[in-house]
Formats: structure tokens, C-alpha cells, sequence
């Protein structure tokens, strides 16, 4: 039997789970109406998901205005662990609003007595594993755990509290902290990249300013759709000085290649050979495609494109179409390139929850960086503060795509699509963003 919170955690982390979470259950929490996850996109942030869909099913003659994520649940008992193959997150974008569907559908040994009832002070633990599986335990209103839960006071994410780790009383945050402040105490350090094995490597390249935090931090390149450090996205920007913290570029906050249009339809050679242009300094048999690309901006005038939002609402704030994207459009009305909402939404609410931004310095030879004594940690983001700024022209496409040996039979293509924003701007995509000082 599992009698409290400590034994239910230490035997979520026997199964992989590194964090936790709980639900305080509602009456209209239950299997009928489904679990109300909050009244925006963060439940997203929290639960790693499959690809986000629509669902092309009707109700009452027309079509539902939603989409599905798949979720890889588990349901938890002493006995071991039960697949619950249904479950999955329904998204209401016009509300907006996400629940928890189809948890009990499919599964045996599901807590199906705890969540077919409209009881009052029920609780929902989930443990999140770094692979992506949700394991979930729900208990009645006069459970110790349910209890337990009720009298304490966590920090709180949307509609979740956020539990403590087993014995580690340290929060994420100030464990980041004095990580950071130990990497800036170490002042210069090589350029360096950590391999899948955890041991360091020399990383000539200059980008090499991430990868050697990275590396410090203990973070290696992985293929699971998380943050990088117990939950926090972690991103360096170079500065000129660590007094002004002044940056030398704008952050790259995502890098995704386009989902949509000709560059996905007729690859991205064709999409270089019709909207880029010779290189300008000169270099022979390469065609370039870059520039600022910016809601609100006329036709860029080398490329004759401009980039526009398709099914969102920016006076409401509300997206309007799930299958809408962000567009390049050509000013004769053709689709160039595409960024589906569905598939920009997994992305940002799981890497930027919560998110370090971190000044570095840099210099050579040979190439090192130093970490400066600030950070600025922003958390509490929803897609919808991203869909806004992209809106309002903060949030723009620079792409820096380059195709060389264009007249011969084997063109190479160095791809980069990139969204990027102002320092100044970053306050707008999060709820809270506070500059820690780490002296």
C-alpha cells in the first residue's frame, strides 16, 4: 500500500520519473466531462505529448473545434505500472482551455472508482519521465496523500503544484543558480562539447558558446523534446562586456525547419532557386535566402516575400484555426514557406517553461568563453504570448540559408530558418522574468 507522498515519489522515481506534480481534482474532474487542465496552452509545458493533430471527428453535424495530443500515461499502483493506450490532451483553442481525456478507456487497472465520481478533494500525482512517460496515481478526498497535498503550499505551474523530489529540498531554480555561479567562479573555460557518453570534448566551431555551458551544466545532445536542465531551457548570448551586458545579436529562440509551402513541398533547392538571390559579396555559383522577415512589413525586396499569421485573432488574442501557421507569402499570393501552429506549439511549451538566459564572453585563440555573473531566468509561458509577439512584429523570421555550387549536378545547402527577438523584447513571451545576480 502507498500511504504517503515520500513512498509514492520514491516509487515514481523507481520507474523513471524525475518530476512531480499534483492535481487538486474538481467535482467535474472525472472521466465524463474530462480533467480541466487550465485555461490556456501551459498543461503543455508540464506533460510531454505526442504530435499535436486535428480531430476531423463531428459532433451534432459539425466539425469540433480542437485538436489532440497523445500522452504516454501509465497508471501507477503497487502492483506496478498499467498503459492507458487512449489518453490524450484535447486542445479548445477559442476558449482556450486543454483537458485530459481518455485515461480509464482501455486499461484494466485503472483508479476507475476515483475518477468516474464528482467527489470533492481528490488529488491526481503524475511523474514525469525525461524519455516522455506520464505516470499518474489518484487517490480519494480522505487519503493521507490527497491531505497532504491539501495542506501544503507549493509553487504553484497553471493548475499544478509542483512537488517536491524525494529528498532533495533545493528547488530547480536555485540549483541552476549555484551551478551558474559555480560555471562563472571557473572564468575562462575551453571551448568544449559534451558527447552522448558525458565525457567533454574540444568544439573548434564559434557557436561553440551553448554547447560549452551545456557541457558544464552536464547536458548532453539527446533526441527527447525536453529542457535542458531539470526543466530549464538553457540559452547563452555573447555580450561585449560584463558591465553593460550589452548583446551583440538577438536571441534565437527556435530554429524549426518549415512544415509547409514549397520549401517543403519541392524541397528547399527549389524554394532558394525561386525566392533567393545571387550571393552579394561576390562568391561564384551561390544563391543566398536571408533577410528580416516581420508581421506588419511590406515585401521584403530581394526576395519578394513577406511573412503573415493564418488563423489567429490578434485582437483577441485567440487562434482561430489550429491547422493554421505562420506564412512566407510571395506578393503574387503563393504559399513559399510554412510553420504549422500544431507543430510550433509542441515545441515552445516544452523547451521554454522555463528558460536561463546567460551572457558569455568569448575569445581566442584558442577559442574560450566566460559566463557572467547575471542571469536572466523567465518561466510561465503559453504559445499564445509567443502567437502575440509574432503578431506585433517582435518575434521575426531571420533565415540565413545558402545554396553553393548551384550549376552543378550536386548543389550544397546549408539550411538555417531561425526566430529571433531582441533582448529588450524577451519580458512579452514570459509572465515573470527576474535578473538573478550570482556574486
Amino acid at each position: 500500500m502507498i500511504e504517503c507522498l515520500k513512498q509514492l515519489i520514491d516509487l515514481m522515481q523507481t520507474h523513471g520519473a524525475t518530476r512531480f506534480y499534483a492535481k487538486r481534482l474538481a467535482p467535474n474532474d472525472n472521466s465524463k466531462n474530462q480533467i480541466y487542465l487550465g485555461g490556456d496552452f501551459s498543461a503543455l509545458n508540464v506533460l510531454p505529448h505526442g504530435e499535436i493533430y486535428t480531430d476531423d471527428g463531428s459532433q451534432g453535424g459539425g466539425r469540433r473545434d480542437r485538436a489532440k495530443a497523445s500522452l504516454d500515461f501509465w497508471w501507477l499502483s503497487a502492483a506496478g505500472l498499467d498503459r492507458a493506450p487512449h489518453a490524450n490532451l484535447i486542445l479548445y483553442p477559442k476558449y482556450p482551455e486543454v483537458r485530459f481525456s481518455g485515461f480509464l478507456k482501455g486499461c484494466k487497472n485503472s483508479p476507475s472508482k476515483i475518477l468516474t465520481v464528482r467527489d470533492e478533494g481528490r488529488v491526481l500525482v503524475l511523474g514525469v519521465a525525461p524519455e516522455g512517460r506520464v505516470l499518474g496515481f489518484a487517490v480519494e478526498a480522505d487519503h493521507p496523500i490527497a491531505r497532504e497535498v491539501r495542506l501544503s503550499q507549493w509553487q504553484m505551474i497553471g493548475v499544478f503544484d509542483l512537488l517536491p523530489a524525494g529528498k532533495e529540498k533545493r528547488t530547480s531554480r536555485s540549483i541552476l543558480l549555484s551551478e551558474l555561479r559555480r560555471i562563472y567562479e571557473l572564468n575562462w573555460i575551453l571551448s568544449q562539447k559534451l558527447a552522448p557518453d558525458g565525457t567533454k570534448h574540444p568544439y573548434a566551431a564559434r557557436n561553440g558558446g551553448g554547447y560549452t555551458l551545456e557541457a558544464e551544466l552536464g547536458v548532453s545532445p539527446n533526441g527527447y523534446a525536453e529542457p535542458d536542465f531539470l526543466g530549464w531551457e538553457i540559452k547563452q548570448y555573447g555580450v561585449a562586456d560584463f558591465k553593460s551586458f550589452r548583446p551583440k545579436s538577438p536571441v534565437t529562440l527556435m530554429t524549426p525547419e518549415p512544415t509547409g509551402g514549397l520549401y517543403r513541398e519541392k524541397g528547399p533547392d527549389t524554394f532558394v532557386m525561386s525566392y533567393g538571390y545571387p550571393d552579394k559579396s561576390g562568391k561564384p555559383d551561390r544563391m543566398n535566402f536571408g533577410g528580416v522577415y516581420a508581421c506588419g512589413k511590406t515585401f521584403h525586396k530581394e526576395t519578394g516575400l513577406q511573412l503573415e499569421l493564418v488563423g489567429y485573432d490578434s485582437e483577441n488574442d485567440k487562434i482561430t484555426d489550429m491547422d493554421g501557421a505562420i506564412a512566407l507569402v510571395s506578393n503574387e499570393g503563393k504559399l513559399a514557406a510554412s510553420w504549422a501552429f500544431k507543430s510550433l506549439m509542441k515545441h515552445w511549451n516544452r523547451k521554454h517553461a522555463q528558460a536561463a538566459y546567460v551572457p558569455s564572453l568569448y575569445k581566442h585563440p584558442p577559442p574560450q568563453y566566460s559566463y557572467g555573473p547575471k542571469a536572466l531566468l523567465c518561466e510561465r509561458t503559453d504559445f499564445l504570448m509567443y502567437l502575440k509577439a509574432v503578431s506585433a512584429g517582435l518575434v521575426y523570421y531571420d533565415p540565413g540559408i545558402k545554396l553553393e555550387k548551384v550549376s552543378t549536378r550536386a548543389p550544397k545547402l546549408k539550411r538555417r530558418s531561425q526566430f529571433r527577438v531582441k533582448h529588450s523584447e524577451l519580458h512579452g513571451l514570459y509572465e515573470e522574468t527576474v535578473t538573478e545576480n550570482l556574486l
